[in-house]
């Protein structure tokens, strides 16, 4: 009997939560699939160059493994300035955490525990807030 190759190269369905953003259209499709289906988003606003938001990917990594109720958007602020200007992006990194496409709350710096406590009450609420 042949082997079916495994479509998902990553045995891991949670990871597969963390989407790097590459085009505008990836950007609009998952807000319009958040909306459809009441999906929380979590996105990343961070830059190559910024070690705090690469020091954050790991903390990202592990609340996407904890919380995969929850799609996490990275968004590389050079490639995408016309996606941070809209959403007025002005430091990395910068979490934005959004219900059904829509910013409920921002945190701005990498701080691990102020970015869990965040996503458990907002993305778990209506309340709205801005860091």
């Amino acid at each position: 009997m042949e082997e079916t190759p495994n479509p998902n190269p990553n045995p891991n369905p949670k990871a597969r939560r963390i989407v790097k953003i590459k085009s505008s259209e990836t950007w609009d499709s998952h807000l319009r699939q958040s909306k459809a289906e009441g999906t929380p988003i979590v996105a990343h606003f961070t830059a190559s160059w910024c070690i705090p938001s690469v020091a954050m990917n790991p903390f990202i990594q592990d609340l996407a493994s904890d919380l995969c109720h929850i799609i996490f958007l990275v968004v590389d602020v050079d490639d995408f300035k016309e996606i941070a200007n809209k959403y007025e992006v002005k430091a990395m990194p910068t979490f934005l955490l959004m219900k059904e496409g829509v910013v409920v709350g921002k945190v701005v710096g990498a701080n691990p525990y102020e970015m869990k406590k965040r996503i458990e009450t907002t993305l778990q609420s209506n309340t709205h807030f801005v860091v």
